[in-house]
C-alpha cells in the first residue's frame, strides 16, 4: 500500500488488471562526458485500475540499466577462480544487456 495516511480506506482494494504496451522506444540511451553509455529499459510488470470506479491505478514496474564504458572492455573469471575483485553477492550481479 502507499504512503496515503487515509484512514477512510479499505484494508484492501480490488483491480482489474490492465494491458499496457510503450508509447515510444522502451529504452532511453545516455552518453556521459567521459565517453560511457548508459542504456535504461522500464517495464510495467503489472497495471490495474480499481474496481470500485475510483480510477485508482496500482502500477508495478522495473528498471534495468546497463553502462557500457568507453574501452568496451569487460572481464571474467573462470567459474571456481576466486579473484579479490569478484562479487560474492550475487543480489548486486546484473544480467548482461541483449
Amino acid at each position: 500500500m502507499s504512503n496515503n495516511q487515509n484512514r477512510d480506506m479499505p484494508d484492501e482494494t480490488e483491480y482489474n488488471m490492465l494491458v499496457s504496451k510503450a508509447k515510444g522506444p522502451e529504452e532511453v540511451i545516455f552518453e556521459l562526458e567521459d565517453g560511457s553509455i548508459i542504456k535504461i529499459r522500464v517495464n510495467i510488470d503489472r497495471a490495474g485500475v480499481s474496481t470500485d470506479g475510483s480510477k485508482h491505478y496500482n502500477v508495478q514496474a522495473s528498471m534495468s540499466v546497463n553502462v557500457i564504458p568507453p574501452d568496451r572492455k569487460y572481464k571474467l573469471t573462470k567459474p571456481g577462480v576466486k579473484s579479490d575483485k569478484s562479487v560474492s553477492d550475487k543480489s548486486v550481479m546484473s544480467k548482461p544487456y541483449k
